[in-house]
């Protein structure tokens, strides 16, 4: 079997033949004191008129707090990382880091490559985060030689295998994945992104268990889409209009099998996911929007 799957005819795999991995039931965030719209460095930052949104950033520090409130309502233990001053997208914790189990059941994460200069001054922050919780952390390649990888932005682990989709194109270039797939012993089906709106695999794409998944196909080549199908019986299908922002529908997060934390009136998706058996779980992250992210961009799911 091939280590990278691109297509459907490299997909030979079949889940009763992949290695189990235990699902992540912690959360991390990051406060937002410090949270602006700053640098355009993605499609979502700017007005129709071309310039910068405008933050209520009380407003900002309330959703943060609700969302937070959210996964405690479900159960979870949040853990708090203090935000630093001129990181204005340290908010956006799902991108730093991409902690998993080793064979022996060990702690370990890959840490990030960004794209962009500042963002990439987040990773040390979150790796002391994490060496504090007992892990043992890796660069797997050399940022300066064009390896960017952007974690749980673009990597997201099917729920309870070792199997990891990846995203590429605008963020994490698609020579990283061997890499990955090497350091965490799994195999990985990568997609290319060709809708500028969703730079990342997690604005197109969320997974919901093992079965079924969230996605945009406008956001997908006719190869990826052919591929996620195969992987996933079930595909929910969120029309463009709820992909993209204000909604950012994808970009939700399911972390339990049951409940869907998603921003608020994405009614067509809400539907869908009641009809599949889904609790939708609504929320506002409107003024993180205006930044590119919204739930799932929001949080790092860690052991």
């Amino acid at each position: 079997m091939k280590k990278v799957i691109r297509n459907v005819s490299e997909l030979t795999i079949s889940k009763e033949s992949l290695s189990s991995m235990p699902y992540a039931n912690r959360v991390m965030m990051v406060s937002p004191a410090f949270f602006n719209v700053e640098n355009p460095i993605n499609a979502h930052m700017r007005q129709s008129d071309g310039s910068l949104h405008k933050l209520d950033k009380n407003l900002a520090v309330e959703q943060w707090k609700n969302l937070k409130a959210t996964y405690e309502k479900l159960g979870f233990n949040v853990f708090v990382v203090d935000p630093v001053d001129e990181l204005p997208d340290m908010v956006f914790c799902a991108n730093q880091s991409f902690p998993y189990l080793d064979s022996c059941g060990n702690f370990n994460a890959v840490l990030s490559n960004m794209f962009n200069d500042t963002r990439n001054e987040e990773v040390s922050y979150i790796n002391s985060f994490l060496i504090g919780q007992g892990y043992q952390t890796h660069r797997i390649a050399s940022r300066t030689l064009g390896y960017y990888f952007e974690s749980m932005g673009d990597a997201l682990w099917l729920p309870g295998f070792r199997f990891i989709l990846g995203g590429y194109g605008f963020r994490t270039d698609k020579r990283i994945y061997q890499f990955l797939s090497e350091t965490t012993n799994s195999p990985i089906a990568i997609f290319e992104l060709k809708h500028p709106k969703f730079y990342h695999l997690d604005t197109c794409l969320s997974i919901l268990d093992d079965k079924t998944a969230l996605a945009c196909k406008d956001a997908f080549t006719d190869d990826g889409w052919q591929l996620l199908n195969k992987i996933f019986p079930k595909i929910i299908h969120v029309p463009l209009h709820e992909a993209d922002s204000p909604s950012f529908a994808c970009n939700a997060h399911c972390p339990d099998r049951k409940h869907v934390i998603i921003q608020k009136n994405c009614k067509q998706t809400n539907s869908n996911l009641i009809a599949a058996g889904f609790i939708p779980v609504e929320v506002d992250t409107s003024e993180f929007i205006k930044s590119g992210g919204s739930v799932f961009c929001m949080k790092l799911m860690f052991f």
